[in-house]
């Protein structure tokens, strides 16, 4: 698919609450200049004065549970100018079903960069344990930009949002050019309010979020970018993260060029295991009697699909569209196998069954009408490229040249998705970070849990993240497939789980366990679930993390 979620604090000095993330932001702003103490007491001042909201809880919608409330706060654009202009900030909660067993906040977010968060807080009770819902608040909010925070549109048409573009010699141009007007699109359009809608500023937020609701320290659940996000926390803010999960990390060192290129470099193992066991179910499935036959049998599919497309479902499917679709089904074989047993089908004329979403393009829409009218159309795609191209622009060469190169020689080394990662993006043409990348280097405490076989964040990546963590402690699911892991219904990966959000106490050492084919099913279950009734959820997209 390659295109288409106080009263004890005001005790507390600024300095104790957001001023270390304003220092910062000025050193880095103007390394050469020492504040004056005028200023210093100025935006002392205003900061104070964002801390001192009271948000306003009401029932967030008619047909929404009474208990689920929403409510929006003050956040300011830009932390280094507190007194300058303001965004606004939606958040929900769910309040702890027992007050005298309350531990504190349990804030989520569901992944990105441009998921919506605030219904979280209904996703998060419907997962953990009743004993978890005691001990917290449930804590909900759309990230700065996204959803309801102060939404950004670039006025982006859907055929500009399809990003991931195979390398074609006859076509990049096309795709230069494209990629060169979607930057000036969201420069024209919204160019005063992206250089702040970045992952640090979001961190930032949800210190702010921390302070207005009159806590010492927040805990946290993030999946996919939030992990990401939550490691940036712990970073800004180490002291007042309390109980940190962080499910299906990213490496903060490849934020965010080399997150992507890990799609292609990641789904190379992935297609070998797959290879594998059709070829170990050759007499089910028909695909080959070894490896080799079964690579060689997706590969005459893809060619034949270039000379000519295949009729999948009404629709013309190409073999860049197969390619872009097994990227993320090798990773389930037993799905990618069933998927090409149906594409052969379809190639020889013949009526396939409903297993051929991946191929085209199938998903899930946002849910509630009402929902969609308050959000620009292209907000999750322009939010995206705020972070993914504002958050590090020294990752992104400005030579358009170097991505043609990068996408021949990555189509050589990762067959199925290589030019895809690699070639042009709107990147290329962003203005330089207003900050630069957060490097993550910290001993805060937290849980990273990671499957085995994951399709948006491979292994190594969840590696590298409880590498910089020095206080973390991993959990890797051996076998685990698919993309975000709690809960999997898995005693050991659950129990580990749940045992560091009652308690706080990490494992004495990091955790392997065995995924189950039940836990491998209800995993996957979570990620296809675009919705939970009734309401808008984030959706897990194979083009986001």
């Amino acid at each position: 698919m390659r295109r288409r979620r106080l009263a004890p604090l005001l005790a507390v000095s600024v300095t104790a609450t957001l001023a270390p993330a304003l220092a910062s932001s000025t050193a880095i702003a103007a390394p050469a200049a020492t504040p004056s103490t005028a200023s210093s007491t100025a935006a002392k001042g205003a900061l104070d004065r964002y801390v001192q909201q009271k948000p306003q809880w009401k029932r967030c919608e008619a047909d929404t549970p009474a208990e689920f409330e929403c409510a929006t706060i003050k956040a300011p654009l830009d932390y280094r100018a507190p007194g300058g202009k303001r965004i606004d900030l939606a958040i929900s909660r769910i309040k702890s079903t027992a007050p005298d067993k309350r531990h504190g906040v349990l804030l989520s977010n569901p992944g990105g960069p441009g998921g919506e968060g605030l219904y979280m807080p209904l996703v998060m009770r419907e997962e953990l344990p009743k004993s978890a819902q005691q001990k917290y608040d449930l804590i909900g909010f759309d990230p700065r930009g996204v959803g309801k925070s102060s939404p950004v549109s670039c006025g982006l048409k859907p055929e500009e949002e399809d990003w991931l573009r195979p390398y074609k010699e006859k076509t990049f141009d096309k795709d230069v050019a494209w990629a060169h007007d979607v930057a000036n699109k969201c420069r024209e359009k919204a160019g005063d309010r992206l250089p702040h809608i970045t992952t640090r500023n979001t961190a930032r937020d949800m210190d702010l979020l921390r302070a207005v609701l009159g806590e010492k320290k927040l805990s946290y659940v993030g999946i996919s970018y939030g992990t990401y996000l939550g490691a940036v926390y712990t970073q800004l803010f180490p002291d007042r993260a309390d109980r940190f999960v962080l499910d299906s990390a990213v490496d903060p060192a490849r934020a965010w060029r080399g997150m992507i290129q890990w799609w292609a470099k990641g789904a190379e193992p992935a297609f070998d295991r797959w290879t594998e066991w059709a070829a170990e179910r050759s007499e089910k499935y028909d695909l080959g009697d070894t490896p080799k036959e079964v690579d060689r049998t997706l590969w005459d599919l893809v060619a034949q699909a270039n000379e000519k497309p295949i009729e999948v479902e009404g629709k013309p499917t190409t073999g860049d569209d197969i390619r872009s679709g097994m990227r993320a089904a090798v990773f389930t074989p037993k799905e990618a196998t069933e998927a090409v047993v149906e594409l052969k089908k379809a190639a020889a004329g013949e009526s396939a069954a409903k297993k051929l979403a991946a191929f085209t393009g199938a998903k899930g829409t946002r849910a509630g009408a009402a929902a969609a009218a308050e959000v620009p159309s292209d907000n999750m795609t322009s939010s995206f490229w705020a972070v993914v191209c504002g958050d590090n622009s020294a990752a992104w060469s400005r030579d358009p040249e170097s991505y043609r190169q990068d996408a021949i020689e990555d189509k050589g080394r990762y067959p199925l998705y290589g030019d895809f990662a690699s070639s042009i993006k709107p990147c290329a043409f962003w203005d330089e970070s207003v900050e630069p990348a957060t490097k993550v280097n910290n001993k805060a405490g937290s849980l990273v849990v990671q499957n085995e076989w994951d399709p948006q964040t491979p292994l190594p990546s969840g590696q590298a993240l409880h590498a910089d963590l020095k206080g973390s402690k991993m959990v890797t699911v051996l076998g685990g497939e698919g993309h975000g892991v709690y809960p999997n219904g898995n005693a050991c990966t659950d129990g580990t789980v749940n045992d560091y959000l009652l308690t706080g106490e990490l494992p004495a050492k990091d955790v392997t366990c065995k995924a189950t084919a039940d836990s491998n099913a209800k995993a996957r279950k979570n990620q296809k679930r675009d919705v939970l009734p009734g309401f808008p959820l984030p959706e897990r997209a194979p083009d986001r993390f």
